[in-house]
């Protein structure tokens, strides 16, 4: 046989082995979890008056059942007319508050998302609400069982949606004994509804309470930059997740990286001002980390830094990201 024909042979099964060899080092990386939280440990409110269902040590790997957005109102067999019934007051059942030892105000808490696995089935539901709502008066829900071995939804007969789970809503206690609705984000986290927070992406959260008071929910199977019909595939998840307590580091609202990038949040009651913090903040996560001023920091964001509507379902509360590449830091490599 020809020699090259053989080494391009051995080269190709070698490139198709590859995907098979990372979902599997991926898998069997996993730590296992010190602490397991049920569905039924769950709140549906931000506060710091809120008690904690569980405490643990910084750096603990926890293991969450979380409901779907309603918490457990709707099923697959689910019409619209349970939609229409749906208890608001129990809307984002959030699992927790996790109380981490050593977390202070003013620290930072580091949020690992290790593993992020959709349930079987997902809803999406829409009506006068939304980005458009007051263009819209019809009230619609459709139920998907999903296509988990192919990693997909499929919308209709000729439209398939590739699945990208993550929790649409994360958060630490507000610096407040109020209960607050979870519905708009805020610089405690809330309802972010940011489709890059995936597995792989360690999210950082400013500490306004005492043990941080971490709670997580409103699990999402995919959803686009806005989730503008006011919903995404909502589904139940279980999520793997480390928490760790950041001392000596400051921000005022969250922020997250992954292999790829590093991010920043910005969250107001206009696009123009949520994009400013953003971009606010990146300039001075570069002054910190890459000792620039703050115009070579804000000439960067401008050649490198992209800007992206996270979340406007929530109108009048918007939520834009910065993201900055990694890969241009030679320096870092």
């Amino acid at each position: 046989m020809n020699t090259k024909l053989l080494y391009l042979r051995l080269l190709l099964a070698l490139l198709a082995s590859v995907p098979f060899i990372q979902a599997v080092t991926a898998s069997s990386s996993l730590p296992k979890p010190d602490f397991v939280l049920s569905k039924d440990q769950n709140h549906s409110k931000f506060s710091r008056a809120i008690p904690p269902v569980i405490k643990v040590p910084s750096g603990s790997v926890i293991e969450a059942d979380i409901h779907e957005a309603t918490g457990g109102q709707l099923t697959i067999d689910s019409t619209t007319e349970d939609f229409k019934n749906v208890d608001m007051d129990r809307v984002h059942t959030l699992t927790g508050p996790i109380y981490v030892e050593g977390a202070e105000v003013g620290d930072v808490l580091a949020v690992e998302l290790l593993s992020l696995e959709p349930g079987d089935w997902g809803w999406i539901g829409t009506g006068p609400f939304g980005f458009l709502g007051k263009e819209n008066e019809e009230l619609a829900l459709k139920t998907y069982k999903l296509d988990k071995e192919n990693n997909r939804v499929h919308f209709s007969d000729t439209i398939s949606i590739p699945l990208s789970p993550f929790p649409g809503t994360m958060g630490v206690a507000p610096d407040t004994d109020e209960m607050l609705v979870t519905f708009p984000p805020r610089a405690n986290g809330g309802n972010m509804d940011d489709p890059n927070m995936v597995a792989g992406t360690t999210v950082y959260f400013p500490v306004f309470a005492k043990g941080a008071l971490f709670s997580i929910g409103d699990p999402h199977a995919v959803q686009g930059h806005g989730e503008v019909c006011g919903t995404a595939l909502e589904v139940p998840m279980q999520a793997l997740f480390r928490l760790t307590v950041l001392k000596n580091r400051i921000i005022e609202e969250p922020q997250y990286e992954t292999a790829t990038h590093y991010a920043t949040t910005g969250f107001a009651t206009t696009i123009d001002e949520a994009a400013i913090k953003a971009t606010r903040y990146m300039v001075q996560h570069l002054m910190k980390t890459k000792d620039m001023s703050f115009v070579e920091a804000y000439m960067l964001c401008s050649l490198a830094g992209d800007l992206k509507i996270a979340e406007v379902v929530d109108r009048p509360h918007m939520l834009v990201t910065m993201h900055m590449p990694k890969n241009i830091f030679t320096a870092d490599k």
